[in-house]
């Protein structure tokens, strides 16, 4: 064994200077990546936020669909049920208001809505009619402007609650809820609150039961007058214009507070009714005015001055008198909380459809990937396997084994005495990167034939593979990591595409030998199906975006033209396998060269080493971007393999998350049954596709029954390394390797089972 050294030779005794540096520069990145965690983790949160408002919003979060109907109405006054339809709490005294005969009140409920509301301003515009509009809290917030339009136009508004739920079911908090909120979307839509309420699935004064009568009554008591309805048009069930016009056609020359609807469902009758119903009633001789002033037409001045001080409170400023008494300026902290309610509203708006949008998208990407791996992967599997098939005349001659180790005393024995026991003619070159725990000593002192040792200071994987690179003394190199395991005929599976002279280097088949463990399961799962599996599809495309570190071959001529292992970004290995592609080189997969190689066996260690994958995957593409517009081979790569990198491995992983969120929020919102059926069967198309992975690699099913697990708890933690990783991008980050703790628990091939 020979043992040729680089100077400097390791530092004097209490003079660490390199561990040193790097434990200072992994202390300053770390604490430039926990603000960035922060943030990613600030995203998600948002993200949820957005989707929980929206539902709200819809009533598919909190909504609550019931209605009381046949109650007992012992408790409420007599003259309460047979009284007018303005009801009030002057003094704490329950009082009701009838409408003065010939005067019509239109009121309309369950607005603003986009469609319709405009078309019944326009006509209450055009006949010089006011009306009243209670209104619902979720659609005020989603359409101010409507609002800011009614109310300038002249119309009073009422309370129609927030998520038009029935309060007899509701508790206090609830109501209160459901009031305050509409009231601060009123005052963030036009600037106003108002003292008018309208119970949904209220009708006449007649119909006030036992467990809504003390909602009326509260609400008094805070100032609100409720209001009824004299005559309804019963317009949402559509029964046709003319019966509309009948039905909200009071008798007697009465006046009447008349219901209508703005909102709701298919309003057209509505609109066609109205103008019939406005011409009509103004012919027969009447008027139309507001709740208030219908309230003060009727009320005497004392009843007035108690209205207008319930409780002998002193009522907010005024922003309108006569028709729209019932309003007043929003001021101090309620303006400001109404526009941030509608501000956050109208972001909730815009961006869960276009999440909805990405969701198809990235589902249509997700499932065309499968499709994609599945019919590429059997294709290139059934062309490499078949008896005929050959790179060429056999590759026979021995080739050089370069191994960077850095602190690899746990794992470097098993390491040199499998590629002691290879097949195939080898010399092995160790390339120890400053270590300060005796690696390079360990492998000089197992005695095995054909290795040598060169020692280096500290410089990084890249520098490591350069220098062992020059050392090398065949054309092909073969490059693996210091933790790994190759079986005996590994390097002669590995070498035979060579003989193909358009080869310019192989990836093989990385295993996770630690895989008794969950963690470590769960990654042999991902290296089977998504790794391998997509090195079959990209091999065949002819773009494969990376040799894996633990397992490579490469002709030493192309590796210099390409110019060597760079240090550019943090996945040298992603880099180096596009510039050969650039430099129209082939790239090619052998799946017979299988290495077993130590996967982390902690989360942290797996956010630390997944984390510098994807952003070192980011920073090589980046690199590389002129390739979209290079001709020949670079460009075939920038065009093909770049876009399906960009694609399956950035975007479509970074909206993934959508995919969860989505169903979660379903199952618990929407539909529980539906939902968990969708998730179901994208996960049994997933298992289809592993399972379908695993023949291929000749692996034991058993370990698909940990799919299930993987899929709601290690993916999860993918996209949170992926979304950390482009966040770090976005804010200018950059990283240093950061080394992994071994166990040097992975042996041969059988002792993994």
């Amino acid at each position: 064994m020979t043992t040729p050294t680089t100077p400097p030779s390791p530092p004097a005794r209490g003079r660490r200077r390199a561990p040193s540096r790097i434990g200072r520069a992994a202390s300053r990145a770390a604490a430039l990546q926990r603000p960035r965690v922060l943030l990613a983790l600030l995203l998600l949160l948002a993200l949820t936020c957005v989707m929980l408002l929206d539902g709200y919003l819809r009533a598919e979060v909190g909504g609550d669909e019931r209605v009381r109907t046949g109650a007992s109405a012992s408790d409420v006054p007599d003259d309460v049920l047979d009284g007018g339809p303005i009801l009030t709490f002057p003094g704490g005294r329950a009082t009701t208001v009838s409408v003065p005969d010939k005067t019509i009140v239109l009121t309309f409920d369950d607005g603003p809505d986009p469609t319709w509301t405009p078309q019944v301003l326009d006509i209450l515009d055009e006949y010089d009619v006011p009306g009243t509009f209670f209104l619902v809290g979720s659609m005020i917030s989603r359409h101010p402007g409507i609002v800011r339009d009614l109310v300038e136009q002249g119309n009073e508004v009422g309370v129609h609650t927030f998520t038009h739920v029935d309060l007899s079911y509701q508790s206090e908090a609830r109501v209160t809820r459901e009031i305050e909120q509409t009231q601060l979307a009123l005052a963030g839509a036009a600037g106003i609150t108002t003292t008018l309420f309208r119970a949904p699935y209220s009708s006449e004064t007649n119909a006030i039961d036992d467990y809504s009568w003390p909602v009326y009554q509260n609400l008094g008591e805070d100032g609100y007058t409720s209001v009824f309805i004299d005559t309804d048009s019963d317009d949402w069930k559509r029964p046709g214009v003319s019966k509309i016009v009948e039905w909200a056609t009071p008798e007697d020359d009465e006046g009447a507070s008349v219901l209508f609807h703005d909102a709701g469902g298919e309003r057209s009758q509505t609109i066609a009714a109205l103008p019939k119903y406005i011409e009509k009633m103004k012919a027969k001789g009447y008027t139309f005015t507001t709740v208030s002033g219908a309230m003060a037409d009727q009320q005497s001045p004392q009843q007035e001055q108690e209205s207008q001080q319930p409780g002998g409170g002193r009522q907010p400023e005024q922003s309108g008198g006569g028709l729209q008494a019932a309003h007043h300026k929003a001021t101090g902290a309620t303006l400001y909380e109404g526009k941030a309610l509608v501000a956050a509203v109208a972001v909730a708006e815009w961006t869960v459809p276009a999440l909805s949008v990405g969701l198809v998208i990235v589902g249509v990407a997700v499932m065309g990937r499968f499709a994609m791996m599945l019919v590429l992967a059997r294709r290139h599997h059934r062309q490499r396997n078949r008896r005929r098939f050959s790179w060429g005349p056999p590759v026979t001659g021995p080739v050089s084994v370069v191994v960077p180790a850095y602190n690899e005393k746990e794992c470097i024995e098993a390491t040199l005495r499998s590629l002691a026991r290879s097949t195939h003619p080898v010399e092995i070159i160790v390339v120890d990167d400053g270590s300060t725990d005796g690696t390079a000593e360990i492998a000089e002192s197992l005695g095995l034939p054909g290795v040598r040792v060169v020692r280096q200071a500290n410089a990084g994987k890249p520098a490591a593979l350069n220098n062992g690179v020059r050392h090398a003394r065949y054309d092909i190199v073969v490059m693996m990591d210091g933790d790994t395991v190759f079986e005996p005929d590994t390097v002669r599976h590995l070498v035979q595409p060579f003989a193909d002279p358009a080869v310019g280097a192989v990836a093989g088949n990385a295993k996770v030998g630690n895989r008794r463990t969950l963690i470590g399961a769960w990654q042999h799962i991902e290296y089977v199906m998504g790794f391998n599996l997509d090195r079959r599809m990209y091999d065949l495309l002819r773009c494969m975006p990376t040799i894996p570190g633990a397992i490579g071959a490469f002709r030493r001529e192309a590796v210099l033209q390409a110019g060597g292992m760079s240090d550019d970004t943090l996945a040298e290995d992603t880099d180096i396998t596009i510039a050969l592609h650039r430099a129209g080189w082939r790239v090619v997969y052998e799946e017979h060269a299988r290495a077993w190689t130590e996967a982390p066996g902690s989360l942290g260690q797996l956010w630390s080493q997944r984390y510098r994958w994807s952003y070192g995957t980011m920073q090589a593409l980046w690199k590389h971007r002129r390739s979209l517009t290079d001709k020949g081979p670079s460009g075939r790569f920038g065009r093909v393999g770049m876009p399906l990198v960009v694609l399956f491995q950035v975007v479509t992983p970074v909206f993934a998350p959508l995919i969860d969120v989505f169903t979660v929020y379903s199952m618990v919102f929407v539909d529980f049954r539906a939902a968990l059926l969708a998730w179901l069967a994208v996960l049994g198309v997933q298992l289809v596709c592993a399972a379908y992975a695993f023949r291929l690699d000749r692996e034991k099913y058993r370990y698909l029954l940990m799919m299930p697990l993987q899929q709601l708890a290690y993916r999860q933690m993918m996209y949170l390394v992926l979304i950390h990783s482009c966040v770090t991008a976005l804010t200018g980050g950059r990283l240093r390797w950061q080394k992994l703790k071994r166990t040097g628990e992975v042996g041969t091939p059988a002792e993994n089972g």
